[in-house]
């Protein structure tokens, strides 16, 4: 999922590497289905050099969800921008949602890693929920500057925010995200008839 550039992993430095590893590994399979065993054996480091690095998993599982919000939003503002930004408003919305569920970004769609984090971790890593704040917050704050100044502006870019999550979601479970798509699309035309 991370995108891959032509630096060979091997010769990038270990916490890189661990980093790397780990992120394609949890986005993937999840986080309680992969090991630090398995991390650390991908990586090609050792056990010292991995615990040097991230003295626990829940210290690694936050630097995950830091590397993917990061790498996240860097593609949602440039493909907010590409499908028209502020120019088209919240109709930018649902091809950049297409975009990423049909696999042309981020190098595939498994869901969103904080939704996903959270439902599998819920209290028990209490970061792990205030990551995903954080993240929702910035995605949130991104639809925004997509609407016109308005009275409702923040409301709005609420609503279209919980419906992305929605589309999400739907996507991931179902074998077409056409419909997810639709009905998100559905969502975006009615709140821009009211905003």
């Amino acid at each position: 999922m991370t995108p891959r550039t032509d630096v060979n992993i091997v010769d990038l430095p270990a916490r890189e590497r661990i980093l790397r590893t780990a992120h394609d590994l949890f986005y993937a399979e999840g986080l309680r289905a992969t090991g630090i065993d398995r991390v650390i054996a991908e990586a090609s480091v050792t056990k010292v050099t991995f615990y040097r690095h991230f003295p626990s998993k829940n210290d690694l599982i936050l630097a995950y969800l830091n590397r993917r919000h990061d790498l996240w939003m860097t593609w949602f503002t440039e493909a907010l921008a590409r499908h028209g930004g502020a120019s088209r408003g919240a109709q930018a919305l649902p091809p950049v949602m297409n975009e990423w569920f049909s696999s042309q970004a981020l190098g595939g769609f498994r869901g969103c890693a904080f939704l996903n984090g959270v439902s599998e971790m819920g209290p028990a890593i209490p970061a792990v929920v205030e990551a995903t704040r954080l993240h929702k917050q910035q995605m949130t704050d991104a639809i925004e500057t997509l609407l016109p100044p308005s009275g409702q502006r923040r409301q709005t870019a609420e609503a279209l925010a919980i419906a992305v999550d929605g589309a999400i979601v739907q996507a991931q479970y179902s074998e077409d995200p056409a419909l997810a798509l639709r009905a998100f699309q559905f969502t975006v035309d009615q709140l821009n008839h009211k905003a």
